[in-house]
């Protein structure tokens, strides 16, 4: 009994979920097809997987999600993972740079975008200091980084949370490593930048991709970000859906499953792919690969 004490321990808490988590998918994926009783839709169909996937105004969310997604995600890791060597390099390490990074990670994300906006916006504080300085003719010369079609503004809270995750991350996983590998690697021959490539981040590689894809899965599904800061003609999946399940129209709804439906399954996908992976550079690493 001692071997499955941990796992009765946790089973209420994993009953609860699964069954709020697979219940919100059942629902979702029932009413994309169309099945809605109370309000006398009782038809199954796929019509509505089909007017949804063909139509343009999905398709460019679904872009406009991707490329914030990975945009954010690919920047995130590369800044994360330097930091979190400079910081590896430093010895001694100063008391106060583990707040650079502690800091942004509590702030949450609604205080990071109200600074976003009150800093970077055409009104904000960067536009007015440089409307000080003659810079710029008036504050609305400022570029356009709030509201704008490249979702820079939403890109910049991104950012401003994930560098420091992905730092702590890779960090952490640095400090347990030690420097044992990469002497190893010095004392046969190899130079600082062949020991970065071929020893510390291939160890590294499970931790980073768990980093990436955890960042990905979130900006792919985040929704109070994109739709304060997000541009109204750029919209992503996830403001697309809420617009949609708000709409008065009943045929919206099925649409807005649909959204929502799509979403469930690309994040189960990367679910999948990080488990497949995360094995497959666990094992490389085990068996010596990373040398």
């Amino acid at each position: 009994m001692k071997r499955f004490t941990p796992y009765i321990l946790v089973l209420p808490f994993v009953l609860i979920m699964c069954f709020i988590f697979l219940g919100g998918i059942f629902q979702a994926v029932v009413q994309s097809l169309g099945f809605l009783p109370a309000f006398g839709m009782t038809e199954l169909t796929l019509n509505h997987y089909r007017q949804v996937l063909t139509n343009a105004r999905f398709i460019d969310s679904l872009r406009n999600t991707f490329c914030i997604a990975i945009v954010s995600s690919l920047v995130s890791v590369i800044a994360g993972t330097a930091i979190a060597l400079v910081m590896n390099s430093i010895t001694p390490r100063p008391r106060f740079s583990y707040l650079l990074y502690k800091t942004p990670i509590i702030l949450p994300h609604l205080v990071v975008v109200i600074m976003v906006f009150y800093i970077f916006s055409q009104t904000g504080m960067v536009s007015r200091f440089l409307f000080a300085l003659n810079m710029i003719d008036e504050p609305n010369s400022f570029p356009l980084l709030v509201y704008d079609r490249f979702s820079i503004g939403v890109t910049l809270v991104y950012l401003y949370k994930q560098i420091p995750f992905v730092s702590l991350s890779v960090f952490t996983v640095l400090k347990n490593l030690g420097n044992k590998y990469v002497q190893v690697a010095e004392n046969l021959g190899a130079g600082t930048w062949r020991t970065l490539t071929r020893v510390t981040l291939p160890l590294l590689a499970p931790s980073i991709l768990s980093a990436f894809l955890i960042t990905f899965a979130f900006d792919f599904g985040a929704f109070e970000v994109p739709f304060i800061l997000g541009s109204p003609s750029r919209l992503t999946l996830p403001v697309l859906a809420y617009f949609d399940h708000t709409n008065a129209s009943l045929t919206a709804r099925p649409a807005a499953m649909v959204t929502n439906v799509v979403i469930s399954f690309i994040s189960l996908m990367l679910i999948w792919l990080y488990t497949r992976l995360f094995r497959l550079l666990t094992k490389r690493g085990l068996e010596g690969g990373v040398l």
